[in-house]
């Protein structure tokens, strides 16, 4: 048994046909959930990238391996539990496409051969889909023979979304640069708004003309992710042609989603609202029972790939791993769910924690919001599900009720891994200092 590992970066699983989406962004994921199985309700349970990519390779909730900020100067333990090398101990060979190393040194643990092409292009997350593919693909075939684990890693939809001229248009009508439209205006007084202007919508001007229109900017996103998922096309594609897509696992993830203007976040991953937390997983192994074309519609976790990816291959998934392996869900031998409510945190541009229940999302800050949110939010998802109704003062008892619940987990959590403070409070944010430094010298709040 083989395994392919394909994180599409920063794609919301909203914005994929698959999971409804009114474009078709994402015809060959489309076919691979035909094929495969489609869960409707993956979350990840620590955002952005670093915290998220440790939680899947440790299947440790990040209050335990401690990794809760981007950029931030906590290092991973080398006794944590990582499957890469789990693998790589039981035979495998190990193969990682992909830059995160560069990121921070455990993301090499356990691969073999790490091939990074990003060395040649400005920004590490401005590699595309095609110069990823140019690299995993050879290793493929020249491993094919072998027992293998391959990471793959696409960077496509994160900013700055940059797609190929031929499909800039792809998911627009209008002008992007119509004077009249002002829907990027709330965009022009965050930092970021002043920082892309120096930059990415630089390269997106026509004739001296900026961009005007969120949507556009929208339908850039929705391009990236047609992109990167022709390469998922491709690279699927080449597992049959050598002849071992039968008994291959293919696991398609991401590590978070991206807010598109919703809540006043423009075109970023902060904020614990499901545009960022709510991520894609479609799976299929043929060989191994999954392949029914079925969906599952419970509450899973990125903790929950690592054991999932381990009970494939037959070895014990260690004890020190708090997720829990999908493969009953996924062949269809349980439809059981294997979780009721789903605690989740960020630490990078400001400090939160959630949990989403089946009805309510509990939202609970512990520093200062970017966007002048209250400390306490409360969305009733049935009547509310892009969460724009802050209901937490009608229905405080509820607040209160899984407030309490929150903080007893975080305890808990906080004894298990042997120690006393929250580390969204001892580490404190990252990127966001930039943020309020800004707003200090523009004065604007």
């Amino acid at each position: 048994m083989n395994v392919l590992l394909i994180a599409l970066d920063t794609v919301r699983a909203d914005h994929l046909s698959c999971y409804g989406y009114h474009h078709r962004t994402s015809p060959n994921l489309d076919r691979l959930a035909e094929e495969g199985v489609l869960c409707e309700r993956m979350y990840a349970p620590g955002i952005p990238t670093q915290p998220s990519y440790t939680t899947i390779f440790t299947g440790q909730y990040s209050i335990t391996h401690g990794i809760v900020t981007h950029g931030g100067e906590a290092e991973l333990s080398k006794e944590a539990p990582w499957f890469p090398r789990i693998l790589q101990q039981q035979g495998y060979t190990t193969c990682a496409v992909s830059n995160l190393w560069r990121m921070k040194p455990w993301f090499t643990w356990g691969f073999e051969f790490y091939i990074d092409p990003s060395h040649i292009v400005p920004y590490l997350h401005s590699v595309d889909a095609e110069t990823i593919n140019s690299r995993a693909i050879p290793w493929l075939k020249a491993h094919a023979r072998e027992r293998f684990f391959l990471f793959v890693h696409y960077w496509d939809a994160h900013t700055p979304y940059l797609p190929p001229e031929d499909l800039r248009m792809k998911f627009y009508e209008g002008d992007p640069f119509d004077p009249r439209n002002d829907s990027l205006k709330p965009l022009w007084r965050q930092p970021f708004g002043e920082w892309w202007r120096k930059g990415w919508f630089r390269k997106l001007a026509r004739d001296g003309r900026e961009v005007t229109d969120r949507d556009y900017i929208r339908a850039l996103y929705d391009a990236e992710i047609f992109y990167a998922d022709r390469a998922v096309g491709e690279l699927l594609k080449v597992l049959k042609e050598i002849g071992v897509a039968e008994d291959t696992l293919v696991i398609v993830t991401s590590d978070h989603g991206e807010l598109l203007g919703e809540h006043d976040i423009f075109f970023d991953h902060h904020g614990l609202y499901d545009g960022d937390i709510h991520t894609p997983l479609v799976v299929r192994w043929p060989a191994g029972g999954i392949s029914e074309g079925h969906r599952v519609p419970h509450f899973v976790q990125h903790v929950d790939l690592a054991p999932t990816i381990l009970e494939a291959a037959g070895i014990p998934a260690p004890e020190e791993m708090e997720g829990k392996s999908l493969l009953k869900l996924l062949r269809g031998e349980s439809d059981e769910p294997l979780y009721d409510r789903i605690f989740t945190q960020e630490c990078t541009w400001q400090a939160k924690w959630a949990l989403c229940t089946e009805d309510y999302k509990f939202i609970l800050s512990r520093g200062e919001d970017l966007h002048n949110m209250p400390p306490r939010e409360l969305y009733h998802l049935p009547s509310d599900p892009d969460e724009k109704h802050n209901c937490y003062l009608e229905r405080w008892e509820i607040a209160e009720r899984l407030e309490g619940e929150l903080e007893r987990w975080i305890k808990k959590m906080l004894e298990k891994a042997g120690r006393s403070q929250d580390p969204l409070v001892e580490q404190g944010i990252t990127l966001g200092k930039s943020w309020h430094r800004w707003v200090e010298e523009k004065r604007y709040w």
